[in-house]
């Protein structure tokens, strides 16, 4: 058996192979990236190989590429910030970083990453696409709120929300001194260009995930909408991955850092090692839950008569809903708020 450490960069990718004693076979550098290359490479070997390449930008293509070679048994994704040796090296190549890759490999060292399935990846960019087209919409309101803020005695209508209906006649009302004139309606057409494009997406992605079990079930948790059940359901993926809830929210980062020293307990900031999708999708869901369930709003208010502030009570209801998530989606059922103050699945998640 050989085994092949990949060091991938944008436009290159470097190659080391060692047998089963150590023993360098070969390195080579792929420039493109390109099929013929890497198939070239492993032609050159004798044997089956298996091939590590760690989790960075843009992994999926050269992963499904390796896989498709027949001299390839088996391709690892590394996770990379369990995979230190490299990172603390203090001589640092492109060729030391994959021979220590394959080295770790045939050790059996590697810190495996999951990887999704294909069609999984292809359904996370698009709730991915539809997430950065909200932020972008965010940006352009803030900046037209700001445009507003600085108009001296300008008279605004009395409306909930500046982007409504109301809120919207009168800003395409507005008549202001250049250069403010032109940013808003620069502002305002860019605004509803990316309105139609976040409702257009949102019908497909609801119209795709409409026969998904794992985003129905999610859908009976409340706060859990069509688009957050859907991002929570492709990014956990499969929760055979995951052994208890308590794993589930350490993956979402909803747990705070923790530091033990001479008897006594520390706890910090929320991990940075974490999926920033999951713990989005459970804390935005967390923050409608709370205005329309017993449940978890008399939670957040239980924290906050202890002098948690909102943030952290928010917090501890998202990471609340992932372990009740954890115990739908392990026992194949829906949420159910038996009565008011209590859910049928928290006493079930809790034991």
């Amino acid at each position: 058996m050989n085994y092949v450490g990949v060091d991938i960069h944008k436009r290159y990718s470097v190659l080391v192979a060692v047998d089963e004693r150590g023993r360098e076979l070969g390195r080579s550098r792929i420039n493109g990236n390109t099929a013929f290359g890497f198939a070239q490479f492993f032609g050159g070997l004798e044997g089956k190989s298996k091939v590590v390449l760690e989790a960075c930008w843009n992994w999926g293509r050269i992963y499904d590429l390796l896989s498709e070679i027949g001299q390839v048994e088996e391709v690892v994704l590394a996770h990379p910030l369990k995979t230190r040796l490299i990172a603390d090296a203090q001589i640092k190549t492109d060729g030391l970083d994959a021979y220590a890759l394959a080295t770790l490999l045939r050790g059996d060292l590697i810190a495996r990453a999951h990887v999704p399935a294909k069609p999984t990846r292809q359904r996370k960019e698009v709730l991915r696409q539809r997430l950065y087209w909200a932020r972008l919409r965010t940006r352009i309101r803030n900046r037209i709120h700001a445009l507003i803020d600085r108009q001296r005695e300008l008279k605004m209508p009395q409306c909930s929300d500046l982007f409504g209906r109301k809120g919207l006649t009168a800003l395409n009302k507005l008549v202001l001194s250049e250069p403010d004139a032109t940013l808003l309606r620069e502002e305002l057409g860019l605004l509803e260009l990316i309105q139609g494009q976040i409702k257009a997406q949102e019908a497909r992605i609801v119209e795709f995930n409409s026969n998904d079990e794992m985003t129905l079930r999610l859908q009976s948790i409340p706060g859990m909408g069509k688009i957050l059940a859907a991002v929570a359901a492709a990014e956990i993926d499969s929760i055979e991955r995951f052994s208890s809830a308590a794993k589930l929210c350490v993956y979402a980062g909803l747990v705070p850092r923790t530091h033990a020293s001479g008897g006594k307990v520390y706890q910090s900031h929320l991990l940075k090692s974490r999926n920033k999708w999951l713990q989005w999708a459970f804390i935005e869901a967390a923050w409608v839950a709370v205005g329309c369930s017993a449940y978890f709003g008399g939670l957040y208010r239980q924290h906050r008569a202890r002098g948690k502030n909102a943030n952290i009570a928010i917090t501890i209801i998202a990471r609340r809903m992932s372990q009740i998530c954890w115990t739908l989606l392990k026992e194949r059922r829906d949420f159910i708020e038996t009565f008011p103050g209590r859910s049928a699945v928290r006493l079930t998640a809790a034991a």
